[in-house]
């Protein structure tokens, strides 16, 4: 076998580092084999998953095998033979066990039978007896000795095209039974891995004993993978791998079968779950189940190697599967050891959940006792919050990772303790006009009433980085809006997240809904979170815009409320009063830079360039040590200009803006439009048509005259509080107060009407009257 390698690395322009090739080897043995000591602890988090070096791929039929279990899913293939290579030319070492050489050599057969039938058919009973050829059963061993060499071949070529070479290993169950061929076979596939050959491991099934009757498709013998489970864990412990992926027809493990009604997904399964699960039928192919590969996984896992069973072919994920499991993102099933203490995030989301029906069923006053509650928490134990949030800002700075603005975000203070407190306080008031208030009332027709009322959304997703002030804000909407609450903070907050989570609870105890509002504080990735579209009703991010961006694109089928950027303009008018502008540039910028309400960008009309105003407002901003970047059409009035801008997009979040000029009131829109992100923009000047003109052109979510930009807050608004500020046109826009958590429903009451009522030969005729609705009622 040796000397095949060595021939295939001298083989001219096939250099076995850099081309693809096929090595063949057959491992025999004879006694019993028995479980290695165990090399090493699994993985304890999916997160951990990245640093596996060691892995081991298993291909069951359904993945690799077409619907008709004849012949192989060659695009699904491909995919997977491309995330093998890439990790493998990443520096690690890829086993593959595959099935499909049954699958493979039933095509071949199938065919030459067909031909070698159509043959003595035209020569003895001529064309018109073609129609009824039949195709004997065929025996499932003489199809893998059939398929066998042509499975390989294929998996060489595709290698190939990825400069990654391969070698065959066959083997059976009896190849494990002898200590010194089991020794052999550890050898060979070390010193394969330590050439940067991918082995590609099958089992023999030319030789393997009969199927187990009537266990496939209506008692045809098809590939019987009755071992394969259990080959790739016996190897990937042997091999001391440090992860197995299991990839199969199903999304993972289910706690019942999957399709059955309340079948969920388990994304975490640890040893001792065993008697929770309910196991349904195998796969289309082979004889291996979900039991077979649960008592593999836990096999491999108690041998030290990490495990994930996920699905392999699916369309939509075929193409990173592999990749996304080594990348640790919650794909699958994930076999660990380690059993969390506190809930999963799916377990808290549904905890929310029941919590939450049960805060939206509370009386109006019931909710505003809670915020007030809550209000008189953040006042009382300022002490505590304050001693946390020392210890954050002491290892945020410490660490050196977090911007001078990040770090601002990430302040708390006694004055922003009660500002908090004043706004929970204004909430608590306006929540007692929220759930379940009459938008709209119709008498369809006599005695059937129409009425629009106001509901909450269900589960909200609250992601925010640095800013622990969002957290009391947030519930407190949530509570007013008997809205579920998810939490996900950044780390470099957690002490002063944790102690504000803990007053926010206590504050909900008072009427029996503590888990209404829950922080997640596992490992889980923002990207995991965003994947739970059956669990979570809206995201709302508060954070930077990357993180923002990040959300919007990672969330799949849950709607984003937020914005991007917060990319604000003020325009100085050529009739904008000196006193005006240089009170509403230096607050708009210098109150709080890292606000997304700042101004970033100011403008300035040409005629204003060389006038006092425009001097004493640059000297106003040096003055308040802000950095200046010039725009392309300043920087050209300038002989000595300031660093020209790198974009005229750029939300700074400290105290750097760029200027730019621009002709008219007209060019400023204009430039707001093309630049800016629909946040906040802000006109200065005396003259009330060109105001009027700008505050109606201006296409973002809130629009100023006279007046700074960092008005844009709901609790400037006398909203009380915000989830932050939404630059979307649809639902809710600008700060977004207890109305944008609300949604509504139809309710409707009748006695026995029926549509056929209403038809033709029906004795009812519809109304459609409005009825009035008093302020304050509610259904």
């Amino acid at each position: 076998m040796f000397a095949r390698l060595a021939l295939c690395s001298r083989l001219p322009s096939r250099n076995w580092q850099s081309n693809g090739c096929s090595v063949s080897f057959r491992a025999f043995s004879q006694a019993k084999f028995s479980l290695p000591r165990p090399h090493g602890k699994s993985f304890a988090h999916r997160s951990e998953l990245k640093q596996a070096k060691r892995i081991v791929v298993k291909l069951g039929s359904a993945v690799v095998t077409r619907g008709d279990e004849c012949g192989l899913a060659l695009g699904r293939l491909a995919s997977i033979v491309e995330q093998v290579a890439m990790l493998q030319n990443q520096g690690r070492e890829m086993m593959i066990v595959t099935s499909g050489a049954v699958a493979f050599g039933k095509q071949r057969l199938r065919h030459e039978i067909l031909l070698s039938q159509s043959v003595r058919q035209a020569l003895h009973s001529g064309q018109n007896q073609l129609k009824e050829m039949s195709i004997p059963v065929l025996e499932a061993r003489a199809c893998a000795a059939a398929g066998q060499s042509g499975l390989m071949a294929l998996y060489e070529a595709m290698f190939t095209q990825y400069s990654t070479c391969t070698a065959q290993i066959l083997v059976t169950n009896l190849d494990f039974h002898d200590e010194q061929k089991r020794r052999n076979l550890n050898s060979t596939l070390h010193e394969l891995l330590r050439m940067n050959i991918v082995p590609i491991i099958n089992t023999n099934d030319a030789v393997v004993p009969p199927p187990v009757p009537n266990s496939d498709l209506q008692g045809v013998n098809v590939i019987s993978i009755k071992d394969n489970d259990s080959l790739a864990a016996r190897l990937a412990v042997e091999m001391k791998a440090d992860l197995l992926i299991a990839l199969s027809d199903v999304e993972g493990l289910y706690d019942s079968p999957p399709g059955t009604d309340d079948a969920k997904l388990i994304d975490i399964f640890y040893p001792g779950d065993q008697q929770s699960i309910t196991y349904g039928t195998k796969s289309r192919v082979g004889i291996g189940g979900m039991e077979a590969k649960v008592k593999a996984a836990l096999w491999a896992l108690q041998g030290g190697t990490s495990v994930v069973i996920a699905n392999g072919t699916h369309p939509k994920v075929t193409g990173h599967v592999i990749t996304d499991i080594v990348e640790g993102k919650k794909v699958g099933t994930f076999f660990s050891e380690v059993k969390p203490a506190g809930p999963t995030v799916e377990q808290q989301t549904e905890m929310a959940r029941h919590a939450g029906r049960s805060l939206a069923s509370l009386h109006p006053e019931q909710r505003g006792e809670i915020i007030c509650c809550l209000a008189e928490l953040l006042t009382e134990k300022k002490d505590e919050i304050l001693s946390a949030n020392k210890k954050d800002l002491e290892i945020a700075t410490a660490s050196g990772r977090f911007s001078h603005a990040l770090i601002n975000r990430l302040a708390l203070s006694t004055s922003k303790l009660n500002s908090l407190a004043i706004g929970l306080r204004q909430l608590s008031v306006s929540s007692r006009d929220s759930v379940g208030r009459v938008l709209r009332r119709t008498r369809v027709a006599n005695n059937l009433e129409l009425e629009q009322i106001t509901v909450p959304i269900g589960v909200l997703l609250v992601i925010f980085e640095s800013r622990p002030d969002c957290l009391p804000q947030v519930s407190a909407l949530a509570i007013a809006s008997g809205n579920a609450l998810l939490l996900k903070g950044g780390k470099e907050a957690a002490n002063t997240n944790k102690i504000l989570h803990q007053l926010t609870q206590e504050a909900l105890s008072i009427h029996g809904v503590a888990d209404a509002i829950q922080l997640v504080s596992t490992r889980e990735e923002v990207e995991d979170l965003c994947r739970l579209d059956k669990m979570i009703d809206l995201i709302i991010p508060r954070g930077s815009s990357q993180l923002v961006r990040e959300i919007q694109r990672a969330a799949k089928g849950i709607p984003v409320l937020g914005h991007s950027e917060g990319v604000c303009h003020v325009y100085i008018d050529s009739d904008a009063s000196i006193d005006k502008a240089i009170d509403i540039v230096r607050d708009s910028k210098c109150d709080y830079p890292a606000a997304c309400n700042a101004m970033e960008t100011l403008l300035i009309h040409r005629d204003l360039l060389r006038t006092p105003i425009f001097d004493q407002i640059i000297d106003m901003l040096r003055t308040e040590h802000v950095k200046i970047h010039a725009g392309p059409r300043f920087a050209s009035y300038l002989t000595f200009s300031p660093s020209e801008v790198k974009s005229l997009r750029t939300e700074y979040g400290d105290l750097e803006c760029c200027i730019e000029v621009v002709d008219s009131m007209q060019d400023a829109v204009d430039h707001i439009h093309k630049y800016g992100s629909s946040h906040t923009d802000v006109i200065v000047t005396e003259n009330e048509e060109t105001a009027e003109q700008f505050l109606q052109q201006v296409d973002s979510a809130c629009v100023f005259w006279n007046s700074s930009s960092r008005f844009a807050d709901g609790y400037r608004f006398g909203l009380g509080a915000e989830v932050g500020i939404s630059t979307a046109r649809i639902h809710a826009r600008g700060p977004v107060g207890l109305e944008g958590l609300l949604t509504t429903k139809w309710v409707l009451r009748g006695e026995g009407h029926t549509v056929a009522d209403f038809s033709e030969q029906g004795s009812m005729t519809y109304l459609h009257e409005n009825i009035p609705v008093p302020q304050g009622n509610f259904s």
